[in-house]
């Protein structure tokens, strides 16, 4: 896990929340004409659905608040001579649609007031358009309102062309000719532009008024039909489409230098065969991919020129058709972000609703950037003039609170726009804590903290065999008796004696010397404490002493002697000629234990001096690298 990290977003967490099927539209009867289109489009009041319908072309209108099973006779859009092949609503009036069909006809229509599908009325009655442009001479496949100009709207034709329509005349007013039919087009965020893709296998971008394309570039390689979606407010586009292997890809391009996709080529997304449809939502900057026969829906989240992967709605039903419904109709109070419509089984539509999972009961202004309402930015005849411009944004709290929504002036749009949904800079390494008093330690290299130590001086190990010594003696001293607690190696002064208890106690020690050795190691409780075990043990430091030098020998001799016998030596020198000879059979007796002192301390030695060794190579290994 080294090295990894977890990247910072307000919607790293969005999940799909599907419904259930008694909520859904069900009872529908969706067109299964092959051309490829979305089949449905959604606004936040109603939905449009291509309808199988027989005697002509028509289309269906769903009100977003009748779920459940629809009546078997239903209202329908009817007019066209040929089945409807697309749809599409004005981004500035929910009531008003416009309509694309095999019969080369463009028709316009208007939503009555109040319209319902539930109606008493024994044979309901069909709506009529409201307006028809002609002037194309095959098939419209698509048609798309222009985002910021109101009344202005794009359709394209089996006639290689798309045609910009000014429907305040109901006449075209600009034409863009292609190569071959036009598969897919997509409007910029300003409304200046358009890009569109081809089945000769090209990405144009148009600048409209000047009738021609600004850059031609090669798009997917695939034989199969590619998509193309406009970045809302960015200079970038999104297409999908095949390779020649027929796998799925995904493309960025840059509108300044599209000659080919960011980052040098495209991104492969799987081997499924269906059509990929992208869905761009400008406001929390996420992609969405939804494929034709699959039944998941991928998005992504778009960040330093990458689309970041953030997860992945799965299902068993899979869409033929899809839609995606404008950022004004989510409902902001179940921190919903974005909501799509999946057509299943050519017969209900599901919503499926994107969720940020959170607690909080207030309105979430981080993940509600402004979105754009219902007020054009200009009429067709400034557009058509030249004039370009942005349509203005409203605060989404508006439609928490319940109230109408409020164009933002530019400077309340800078300070409602959060901060953008980015990952967090990468995260500097925390510093290491500052010693305080300590010198910066060069690492020349990494060795185990036991090599740094200094190898220890003979004078330190003589010490510590001393003490060892020192410990084995008191050892000695608690086993022969219990009363002994003050040995002669110890710092506590004994109190000075006089001379006729200390001649008496050197007599008894004398013939307790003459009794059978087990019966020395075991003696009674009120006799004093013998010399024996002191004796081994200066006998011992007195070895060690020589071992290591003169010094250690005459501070042995000088610890062993006690006030005691410095007194009795003051007094009568023959008494102190005498003891020599009275503790000989002290020592003969006490010899097994020196030996077995003597062998545990040349143990001791042997280890100190592996030890030694050890260190000395370490050393020297130390000064070869450095």
């Amino acid at each position: 896990m080294a090295g990894r990290f977890v990247r910072a977003s307000k919607y790293r967490h969005v999940f799909g929340q599907s419904t259930r099927r008694e909520q859904c539209y069900d009872n529908l009867h969706i067109s299964n004409n092959a051309w490829d289109t979305n089949l449905i489009k959604a606004n936040p009041k109603y939905l449009s659905v291509n309808w199988q319908a027989s005697g002509g072309g028509a289309f269906a209108v769903i009100p977003l608040d009748e779920r459940g099973k629809l009546p078997e006779q239903t209202p329908l859009f009817r007019g066209h001579t040929a089945p409807v092949l697309d749809t599409d609503w004005s981004p500035f009036n929910d009531s008003i649609l416009a309509s694309g069909s095999d019969d080369g006809k463009v028709f316009l229509w208007k939503v009555p007031d109040g319209f319902s599908l539930r109606t008493d009325a024994e044979e309901p009655q069909d709506v009529a358009p409201v307006g028809k442009l002609s002037g194309h001479s095959r098939k419209v496949g698509h048609v798309l309102f222009n985002p910021a100009a109101e009344n202005i709207l794009a359709s394209s034709s089996g006639d290689y062309t798309v045609k910009l329509w000014d429907l305040e005349d109901g006449q075209s007013k600009l034409t863009l000719k292609h190569n071959d039919i036009v598969q897919s087009l997509s409007w910029s965020g300003d409304g200046s532009m358009i890009v569109t893709t081809s089945r000769d296998k090209k990405l144009r971008f148009w600048d409209v008024r000047q009738q021609k394309p600004a850059h031609e570039v090669a798009g997917h390689t695939g034989a199969k039909n590619s998509r193309v979606a406009w970045m809302g407010e960015h200079d970038r586009v999104v297409t999908t489409g095949f390779s020649k292997m027929s796998d799925r890809q995904l493309g960025l391009w840059d509108i300044r230098n599209p000659t080919t996709p960011v980052g040098g080529d495209f991104t492969y997304l799987d081997s499924i065969s269906g059509v990929c449809m992208p869905f761009w939502d400008d406001g929390c900057q996420m992609l969405y991919l939804a494929g034709k026969g699959d039944g998941n829906i991928r998005y992504y989240e778009f960040e330093h020129d990458k689309f970041e992967p953030l997860a992945e709605y799965k299902s068993g039903d899979p869409q033929r058709g899809i839609a995606f419904q404008p950022k004004r109709g989510v409902d902001t109070h179940a921190n919903e972000v974005m909501r799509a419509y999946k057509t299943v089984n050519d017969q209900w539509i599901e919503p499926i609703s994107f969720v940020v999972p959170r607690r909080s009961e207030v309105f979430q202004d981080d993940i509600y950037p402004p979105a754009v309402g219902t007020n054009a930015a200009m009429s067709s005849a400034e557009w058509l003039g030249g004039k370009t411009a942005r349509p203005a944004k409203f605060s989404m709290e508006d439609l928490y609170e319940g109230q109408p929504p409020k164009d933002l002036a530019e400077e309340d749009l800078l300070k409602s726009t959060p901060t953008k949904t980015a990952s967090a800079p990468a995260r500097a390494p925390a510093a290491a804590p500052v010693a305080k008093a300590e010198p910066p330690v060069e690492h020349k290299s990494t060795i185990a903290p036991a090599a740094s130590r200094e190898a220890p001086s003979m004078k330190s190990n003589q010490q510590s065999i001393s003490q060892l010594a020192d410990k084995f003696a008191d050892k000695d001293a608690e086993s022969s008796s219990d009363d002994e607690d003050t040995s002669s190696f110890e710092e506590i002064p004994k109190p000075v004696e006089r001379p006729a208890a200390v001649q008496a106690a050197k007599q008894q020690d004398f013939s307790r010397s003459e009794t059978p050795r087990s019966q020395d190691r075991t003696p009674s409780s009120s006799t004093p404490a013998p010399t024996a075990p002191c004796t081994i043990l200066g006998s011992a430091k007195s070895l060690i002493g020589g071992a290591f030098g003169g010094e250690s020998n005459r501070s042995t001799s000088a610890s062993s002697s006690t006030p005691a016998d410095t007194t009795s030596k003051a007094e009568s020198e023959p008494q102190t000629q005498a003891t020599p000879t009275e503790s000989k059979p002290t020592v003969s007796s006490a010899a097994g234990g020196l030996k077995e002192v003597l062998g545990e301390i040349r143990g001791m030695l042997q280890a100190q001096s592996r030890q030694i060794d050890d260190l000395t190579r370490e050393v020297a290994g130390l000064k070869a690298r450095s």
